[in-house]
């Protein structure tokens, strides 16, 4: 297991990967990486430190295997909580987390074994011992990883300090920020008006109407513009789409202003609303708008109160799709305001639906203007990216797919590019084998470099 044929079907599948996709680099243009850490880039003190420490993935299975929380988030030493993994891990049959912790181990440290309780401690000390001697960092796993570019993910009050520092250092790869407003637009939240103080201070706009908000925001805009900002952000945990005027959402912002409730059917014209005001801006600049729809956040709410967001606590959430993303792209689409887009989806179910659901939309001289993005969170495993490479390729046109990223907190993460251009090339070359597609080597040479890297170079229109 883990050799270099691992997850590779068929001779075509070995020859794509190894010759093509092996060493090609990679464009993380979307992930939750700090840029602070990148420009300290202070060396690991334990493996355990990159392993778990903000991995809520790995969280997830370790409390459903019935591990104390003080292994998991809260103040076990740091080799317990790496035995404790190793203990959980390796019972994960057919799980990513699986594949990714021991393609981690192989790809950074040059570990053979597969990763359980019986050689934790060895493994352990083993990666200690090479985070010391070769002082591994966030750049050299970065570097070591073929990275281009990183797209982090950052809230419209950032300054954006550390991405302007990066800026000025001699490195490999780019980190540019990317534009998340949600807070802005999550108008029924408890802390929304603190965060609207925030949003008046960064901006140097004082928000007391709906103008003075778009104000702020669209000024907002311009300052990442500046830092190099090629993309924005959404993360939408439902979609209700209802027509809508400025007016009409102008009054539902005044009433929150005064401390109202707000309606179901007013919170949804509201965001949707703004949406189509901001996507409005991205088109202007250039940039990319990302929509994930369908995280169904915080589900315990005893846990969430002890530990916040993001922790390990979120499922996706399940409703009727088609119409409603269907309406707000068309309602942008309509008024010249639709940027490049992509979208993702935490439910499978809607794979067709969103494969389909571009070709509607397309721009001379744009290949793929709005896209399905990459099998996202819940989905990002064997089956969910098969599921999702096989609606691509027979409702979308999976040559101009703009590829895979990691959505992570981890700078080990690069693996999962790793395992999703294996999983890529089983999937083209058994297409090739069953007599499916022509073995033409040129032309496959050129479909799996754009889904590595090529499209989404192409589509933000990146410099070399």
């Amino acid at each position: 297991m883990l050799d270099n044929d691992f997850m590779l079907k068929g001779k075509t599948a070995k020859l794509l990967y190894n010759d093509i996709a092996k060493n090609a680099p990679i464009y993380d243009y979307h992930c939750h990486l700090s840029a602070k850490e990148i420009y300290e880039d202070k060396v690991f003190s334990n493996i355990s430190k990159i392993f778990l420490e903000f991995d809520h993935y790995k969280w997830r299975a370790m409390r459903y295997a019935g591990v104390p929380e003080a292994y998991i988030t809260g103040d076990a030493n740091d080799f317990d909580k790496f035995k404790m993994w190793a203990r959980t891990c390796e019972r994960l049959i057919g799980s990513p987390l699986y594949h990714w912790t021991n393609m981690e181990l192989k790809n950074f440290f040059g570990v053979n074994e597969i990763l359980k309780e019986s050689n934790a401690e060895k493994i352990y000390e083993y990666c200690n011992k090479k985070i010391s001697e070769e002082t591994l960092s966030p750049v050299k796993f970065i570097t070591s990883s073929k990275v281009k570019l990183i797209c982090t993910t950052d809230d419209p009050t950032d300054n954006l300090e550390y991405h302007k520092l990066l800026r000025e250092k001699e490195l490999d790869f780019k980190v540019l920020p990317t534009f998340r407003p949600d807070k802005a637009l999550n108008i029924t939240k408890d802390d929304y008006f603190d965060y609207l103080k925030a949003l008046s201070k960064s901006s140097s706009i004082e928000i007391y109407n709906y103008q003075s908000l778009i104000a702020a925001l669209k000024k907002r805009i311009e300052y990442f513009d500046k830092a190099g900002c090629k993309l924005s952000d959404h993360s939408l945990e439902s979609l209700y789409y209802f027509d809508t005027d400025e007016t009409e959402v102008a009054a539902i912002f005044k009433k929150r202003l005064f401390e109202n409730n707000l309606s179901f059917e007013e919170t949804e014209k509201f965001r949707c609303f703004t949406l189509k005001i901001l996507a409005e801006e991205y088109n202007k600049h250039s940039w990319t708008m990302q929509l994930h729809l369908g995280a169904m956040r915080n589900n315990n709410e005893i846990m969430f109160k002890k530990l916040g967001p993001d922790a390990g606590f979120d499922i996706m959430n399940d409703f009727n799709i088609a119409p409603h993303i269907s309406r707000l792209i068309a309602s942008m689409d309509k008024d010249s305001a639709l940027p490049k887009t992509i979208i993702y989806t935490l439910n499978p179910k809607d794979n067709l639906v969103l494969s389909a659901l571009p070709h509607c939309f397309g721009q001379d001289g744009i290949k793929g203007k709005v896209q399905f993005g990459a099998a996202w969170w819940f989905n990002d495993h064997k089956e969910g990216i098969n599921e999702h490479l096989k609606a691509l390729a027979s409702q979308g046109t999976l040559a101009y797919f703009v590829g895979m990223l990691t959505d992570s907190r981890s700078f080990l993460s690069y693996a999962r590019h790793d395992y999703f251009r294996r999983i890529l090339c089983t999937f083209i070359g058994t297409l090739v084998d069953d007599e499916e597609f022509e073995n033409d080597t040129e032309l496959l040479k050129e479909i799996i470099e754009g889904i590595c890297f090529k499209n989404i170079k192409n589509y933000l229109k990146l410099e070399d």
